[in-house]
């Protein structure tokens, strides 16, 4: 027990959540003997597979973990989003998420939150107690709040990402090299804030187990050449997180989750490609690159992963589907998705989610008119550039999954059941006892 703990007195219960992202429940469950630190945890406490959220891309999922709302309310759909009234597109970042995330809910009742490499919080927030922004932050230069986190991360040479190029080698040994060395990087300053013991909130993510699973999950899945290389590094996974439980003072309910599943890629499928194939997509000029150079007829256009939107009159501003026939143009297009069939013969697509089932609240103005949820195996893309095949082979073998996401929570009186992404957030504002209005989330407590 530390000396801020002893402090405390009768001050609030604390958590520690831990992400891991993309590390699917299966994986975990699967291999007790291997991950001996993930099967006491759920022997102990509670665990189970959850659901992920539509689409199950870490730019929209992380978001909504941390904010307990769909993309609706967070205004992220995915890595690249669209403008309202424009084909102009960006990429969301921390200042984009439109909801309110559950360490301003922790620091609004009064307490401190040290928040971790979290996926779109670039650039760091100032009112909570230190931020370190994860994915798509420039570096930790400019990262990092206040100066006193951004000293020490250099110091120790913290990464806030490996380099995925190196997973594009057929060799993956360099890879898992630079995997490794981010992994121990990143644990050495959870544990470093994780000892300080200053904080109520402590909200840290593990992201290279997404960039692991994307170029080793394969070899995992079907017992191929780097099945080793892959088991390693998850044997360290599970080292660090046995010792950051075995660190948490007696005060602190350690949260342990994903923010989708994974499994195996077989294919790529170039969903624009496709469409402008079935007469759905075409161009102004050949030298097509981006959305803005899509043509005045065209009906419907793609983004990733697996989103859909009619060129719908009135909303885009070349728009070819007029208002009074978008239902039954939105119709013929799920059914052609459904029909999609791989090189083999395949079906390519789960099942197809209409916008009204996924997305509602003040932001749905960009929300896709579909989503596709595609079967395993196939990884939706999308680009405008050329691209004559709709299906390729990629340098990558493992692809994000809508299920077997994973929830650990070092409670045993936890119910985990017919749980989502969703869930998270309230639940770790019950394990600290902070008050909020049960409107307030999509999701509700497990505990």
């Amino acid at each position: 027990m530390g000396l801020f703990d002893r402090l405390r007195g009768d001050d609030n219960p604390r958590v520690a959540f831990i992400g891991i992202d993309g590390v699917p429940f299966t994986l975990l469950k699967d291999n007790r003997e291997e991950f001996p630190n993930f099967a006491a945890l759920a022997d102990e406490g509670t665990a189970g597979p959850i659901d992920s959220i539509v689409p199950p891309e870490s730019s929209a999922c992380w978001p909504s973990l941390t904010t307990g709302v769909n993309p609706g309310e967070t205004g992220v759909y995915g890595f690249q989003d669209r403008e309202v009234g424009s084909y102009d597109t960006y990429v969301p970042m921390g200042r984009d998420v439109q909801a309110t995330r559950v360490w301003d809910r922790v620091g609004e009742n009064g307490m401190d939150a040290t928040v971790m490499n979290v996926p779109v919080t670039f650039p760091p927030q100032r009112n909570v107690q230190r931020m370190v922004s994860g994915f798509l932050s420039p570096g930790v230069d400019k990262a990092a709040y206040p100066d006193e986190l951004r000293d020490y991360l250099e110091s120790i040479d913290y990464r806030i990402d490996t380099n995925a190029k190196l997973g594009h080698q057929e060799d993956k040994s360099e890879f898992m090299e630079d995997a490794h060395e981010t992994l121990d990087k990143r644990y050495e300053a959870f544990s470093h804030y994780i000892e300080q013991d200053d904080w109520d909130l402590f909200f840290g993510v593990f992201m290279t187990t997404d960039r692991v699973n994307h170029f080793l999950f394969r070899d995992y899945e079907r017992d191929e050449a780097n099945k080793e290389l892959f088991m390693e590094f998850y044997r360290k996974v599970d080292e660090y997180v046995g010792k950051i439980r075995d660190a948490l003072p007696e005060d602190v309910t350690l949260v342990v989750a994903s923010d989708h599943g994974f499994t195996s890629e077989d294919y790529e499928v170039h969903l624009n490609a496709w469409l402008e194939q079935e007469g759905w997509l075409s161009y102004r000029t050949d030298d097509h690159e981006s959305l803005e150079d899509i043509d005045d007829d065209a009906r419907a256009y793609s983004l990733i992963p697996g989103r859909f939107y009619v060129n719908l009159e009135g909303r885009e501003p070349r728009g070819s589907v007029p208002q009074d026939e978008y239902e039954r143009v939105r119709d013929e297009l799920k059914e052609d998705i459904l029909a999609l069939e791989g090189p083999d013969g395949e079906q390519v697509i789960d099942r197809v989610v209409e916008k009204e089932e996924a997305f509602r609240g003040d932001h749905d103005d960009i929300a896709p008119d579909l989503v596709a949820i595609p079967a395993h195996g196939f990884d939706l893309k999308a680009g405008f550039k050329e691209h004559g095949d709709v299906f390729s082979v990629g340098p990558r073998n493992g692809m994000h999954s809508f299920d077997n996401a994973s929830l650990f929570i070092d409670d045993p009186g936890a119910t985990i059941g017919d749980a989502d992404l969703l869930d998270i957030a309230p639940t770790i504002l019950d394990l600290m006892e902070v008050d909020y209005a049960r409107t307030d989330f999509d999701g509700r407590s497990l505990v």
